[in-house]
């Protein structure tokens, strides 16, 4: 990634890989600046690994790069995943229900229960979702626009994976499951390859049972080799980078591989 700053700019950057996959590293994912800078790193409140630094003035380039060991299975699938009352669920799960920056659930409720109130519940709930997103939105990369909402991604019918999953997200909040914002790396691992550029990719989790589970309503089929990098209510926590300060991003790369 190679961003310019007219002046010494502050800048929070998440571009590690997840805790929870730490011990899958076969090297560590050390943060590379050019030209070489202080970099400071933390957990943030969420548990995603951040760094904290100066960009100089001029271009800065920021790498990261891991060889990471995955089982080669696909998401897991719960059929029989029950969904618990708000009153049963962990404390730690309650914010997953509310309203965030991207989220507006007060906005799709309705929405929300018209759709998905008379059908199943759980799995089977969540499920129903991502299938709706998945076909009530139109992907495509000219769509991307970093203000887009839950509620305008639903009125607008267009965007990217990370309006598939903020729609999503809106949705099981808005019936009573806990849903969580995920970024990280994906790529294409046993499908057929997908013409373009690799970018980052937006999933996100969902609470049942008594665990988190993972779904993709861009894709809306399990797949091998996520990566995760962050978690979050939604887009806003777990930015790449947030920058404080004026600056150009110049450009970036993204690589997904497989290694046999």
């Amino acid at each position: 990634m190679e961003i310019d700053c007219p002046a010494p700019t502050p800048m929070i950057v998440s571009l590690h890989i997840h805790y929870s996959r730490a011990g899958d590293l076969l090297y560590p994912d050390l943060l590379v600046t050019n030209p070489p800078v202080q970099v400071t790193p933390y957990r943030d409140r969420f548990g995603n690994w951040c760094s904290r630094l100066v960009a100089p003035q001029g271009l800065l380039s920021l790498r990261t790069d891991a060889l990471v060991h995955d089982s080669g299975l696909p998401d897991v699938v719960a059929h029989d995943a029950v969904q618990l009352p708000v009153e049963c669920l962990p404390e730690s799960t309650l914010v997953y229900l509310l309203g965030s920056r991207y989220v507006e659930t007060d906005l799709l409720a309705d929405v929300a229960w018209s759709h998905f109130g008379g059908g199943p519940t759980g799995w089977a709930r969540v499920q129903a979702i991502c299938d709706f997103v998945h076909q009530h939105i139109h992907f495509g990369y000219p769509f991307a626009r970093r203000t887009r909402t839950a509620a305008e991604a639903y009125r607008e019918r267009q965007g990217v994976c990370r309006d598939y999953a903020h729609l999503a997200i809106a949705f099981c909040r808005c019936m009573n499951i806990p849903a969580r914002y995920c970024t990280g790396y994906l790529g294409d691992i046993r499908i057929p390859a997908v013409p373009g550029p690799m970018d980052f990719a937006g999933w996100f989790e969902a609470y049942l049972g008594d665990r988190w589970y993972t779904f993709d309503a861009r894709n809306n089929t399990p797949r091998i080799g996520r990566v995760l990098m962050a978690r979050g209510r939604d887009a806003c926590d777990v930015a790449l980078t947030n920058t404080f300060g004026p600056n150009t991003l110049q450009r970036f790369e993204v690589w997904a591989d497989e290694v046999m």
